[in-house]
């Protein structure tokens, strides 16, 4: 499926003017109004696959599996045994965790239409959730190669990421994010680059052989100060003095320090730690004495 940053929100065709309306709801965040708006456009124009894709897209990025599997049997219903159908099935399995059943119904899609990409792309999502990334990576070299797509290859990336191949992975994201052609997905692209890198920092360890302060930190960013539990929670003293002295031992740097949320008496000290060094002074040397040059008589 393809999520709606897919998509140009006011585009020419007719089909997909009739479209922007759903589209525009949906990156509103309006889903219930969304849902509707699919409703209404697919009663009138049954036979329009890219509005049933993106309604499906819609219930699995909202976690409804049960309704995007009744939604499977409204593409059925319509569309009858094609490749299509069963590939919208296929995704709905998916996601409810029925990955031997979703598996099924996408080697039948294959068998009936080996040529579109879209089923190519669930079939490797659904070996990956398997657990079978081999399959998925041969999967989504196929999709790529029938249709090149942003989301096959960041999904390619997050397979070879997390069998610790990151090299590879980074390749992956980079591509994803110079094939984007909407903002959302450069910028999703490039999350996932920045996370990769973080994590190559661990090489030659894979994500799953990281501690759970590792992951976050490859993860988010962020850096976990208390990843051992203990009988008593630190106090920001503590957790200042914590940050200040990783800091050092790590060679970091910080042109300021932005306090988020209500203030706290050890931010000021937080603040002192982490500001950058003053210049240093000039060497003490001897004065130098400035007057006017005049030419030699």
């Amino acid at each position: 499926m393809r999520t709606t940053a897919s998509y140009d929100l006011f585009p020419d065709a007719r089909s997909e003017r009739a479209l922007a309306r759903a589209r525009w709801l949906v990156r509103e965040g309006r889903v219930r109004d969304a849902q509707s708006a699919y409703d209404e456009l697919l009663a009138a124009k049954p036979e329009l696959k890219a509005g049933w894709a993106e309604y499906f897209e819609l219930l699995r990025a909202n976690g409804r599996g049960e309704e995007a599997l009744q939604l499977a049997d409204r593409v059925r219903a319509t569309f009858g045994e094609t490749g299509f159908s069963f590939t919208v099935r296929g995704a709905a399995l998916t996601e409810l965790g029925r990955y031997p059943e979703a598996l099924g119904e996408l080697e039948r899609a294959v068998e009936a239409d080996p040529d579109l990409a879209l089923v190519w792309h669930e079939l490797g999502y659904a070996a990956y959730k398997l657990g079978d990334r081999n399959r998925a990576l041969l999967a989504l070299d196929r999709a790529f190669a029938l249709e090149p797509h942003t989301d096959t290859l960041k999904l390619r990336g997050q397979i070879l990421r997390e069998a610790g191949r990151y090299q590879a992975a980074e390749v992956a994201f980079e591509g994803a994010a110079q094939a984007a052609e909407h903002a959302e997905q450069r910028a999703d692209a490039e999350r996932e680059l920045a996370t990769t890198r973080r994590y190559d920092s661990y090489a030659p360890r894979r994500p799953e052989d990281l501690s759970a302060s590792e992951r976050w930190f490859a993860d988010t960013g962020s850096i976990v100060l208390a990843s051992t539990p203990g009988p008593v929670a630190p106090s920001d003293e503590t957790i200042v003095a914590t940050f200040a002295e990783v800091a050092a031992n790590s060679d970091w740097h910080f042109g300021q320090v932005i306090l988020l949320g209500a203030e706290f008496p050890a931010a000021s000290d937080l603040a002192y730690r982490l500001a950058p060094p003053p210049p240093p002074s000039p060497s003490p040397s001897a004065p130098i004495a400035l007057g006017t040059a005049s030419s030699p008589s």
